[in-house]
């Protein structure tokens, strides 16, 4: 399976609110790369049960491009033991020591106990970082709550650690937690990111929490957590339909679009199947011109990406008002539905489906936004709840004047 390919597009690109390029724009031939990543996984550093090093490894040999380490309110910058306190720790712990060595590993063994004591990122980050190939991003998971709900947010390539905000309310909570990463992109002068994570989670977080949030452009619409219900239950909506609401409530009232990420949030790794949450479920790929983190976060926050649980793009892009996608594989079906919400309508629905290998879809003044949803005939491989194909998802459109 190919995970990168050379783009040559001559016309202009979308840009930010797809503002349409003038005569005098962008050169006629740019340049860009699709680049794989995952910005949701978690380690020995909070609750996950594997190594950071056996992890990076797992997603470099997968054909992943970039990865954040985001474990719970902590960065890997600090000294940081940990026991090996149960059989599969004990293991696991073996393992790694067989695979790295004891010039490498750092541990202390007493009365039946094992101490480990982690590696930073910065130690950690020249065996695995590669120019083009390989990158990681310093981030967290910052882990929140009000009355007993979970509220989680990921914060990527920050500097410091942000300490959960509180608050008076869910709203409050989130938005005070948006506020200080805000804030901290600021101070540093660089480009960070933060997105919502799995708000069906024991249902913490509703549409209208959502639409009450201020600077929030992004949040998962799938998660490959096992306890998160992106497909909802019979009293909660599903996270898609609860994206495309939002979508609604934002761009009617003037705000910049919700994008929409796919995740592992992986913490498993050594035992699979739909109690664990495994790597390999959700990912991301981005069009930039450079595996960086000023370039992917830039493309990003131009939606210039895809949220995918396996089906595989060769391209998607937006042209005068005209969406195009093009699907790599040709071994499985696929259909293409182009879901969207005309002007002063109050749902989405589906504007037309094709099947195929290529599809497209012009927008006019009428509409409010659009998006496409690609369907493989192709299962999942490690599914959760019975989700019985694999999907994709590219981000809202509207229409440019």
């Amino acid at each position: 399976m190919r995970h990168c390919y050379r783009v040559q597009i001559t016309l202009c690109f979308f840009v930010l609110l797809f503002t349409a390029c003038g005569p005098s724009g962008s050169p006629d031939e740019i340049n860009q790369n699709w680049y794989k990543g995952n910005l949701h996984t978690h380690s020995f550093w909070s609750d996950g049960d594997e190594f950071p090093e056996v992890i990076m490894e797992w997603y470099k040999e997968h054909g992943y491009h970039f990865v954040a380490l985001t474990d719970h309110n902590i960065l890997a910058n600090k000294e940081h033991w940990v026991e090996m306190k149960d059989s599969l720790r004990q293991a696991t712990f073996q393992r790694y020591l067989d695979k790295y060595g004891n010039d490498w590993v750092d541990f202390k063994s007493d009365s039946g106990r094992i101490m480990v004591k982690l590696k930073t990122l910065d130690q950690y980050l020249s065996l695995f970082q590669e120019k083009e190939r390989f990158l990681i991003l310093p981030a967290e998971e910052i882990s929140d709550s009000y009355e007993g709900k979970p509220l989680h947010l990921n914060a990527t390539n920050i500097e410091q650690l942000i300490e959960p905000q509180g608050g008076s309310s869910v709203v409050d909570v989130l938005q005070r937690n948006i506020n200080a990463l805000m804030e901290q992109r600021e101070t540093f002068g660089k480009p960070m990111l933060i997105h919502i994570n799995h708000p069906n989670f024991y249902f913490a977080i509703t549409i209208e929490d959502m639409i009450a949030l201020q600077g929030e452009q992004f949040f998962e619409v799938y998660n490959g957590h096992h306890m998160v219900y992106n497909l909802g239950d019979s009293m909660h909506i599903d996270t898609e339909t609860m994206w495309d609401q939002i979508n609604i409530a934002y761009l009617t009232s003037g705000k910049p679009p919700l994008y929409g990420l796919a995740t592992d949030d992986s913490h498993n790794y050594h035992t699979f199947g739909n109690r664990w949450s495994n790597s390999g479920r959700g990912w991301i790929n981005v069009q930039a011109d450079s595996l960086s983190p000023e370039s992917l976060i830039r493309s990003m926050e131009q939606g210039r990406f895809y949220a995918s649980t396996g089906v595989e793009l060769v391209n998607t892009e937006v042209i005068e008002n005209t969406i195009y996608v093009e699907i790599a594989d040709s071994t499985n079906s696929y259909r293409v539905q182009f879901i969207g919400c005309l002007k002063d309508d109050s749902k989405t629905r589906i504007l037309k489906e094709e099947s195929g290998y290529q599809a497209s879809y012009k927008l006019n003044s009428d509409h409010l936004f659009v998006r496409a949803k690609i369907i493989s005939s192709k299962p999942p491989v490690n599914p959760i709840e019975n989700m019985p194909y694999e999907l994709a998802w590219t981000q809202p459109v509207v229409f440019s004047e």
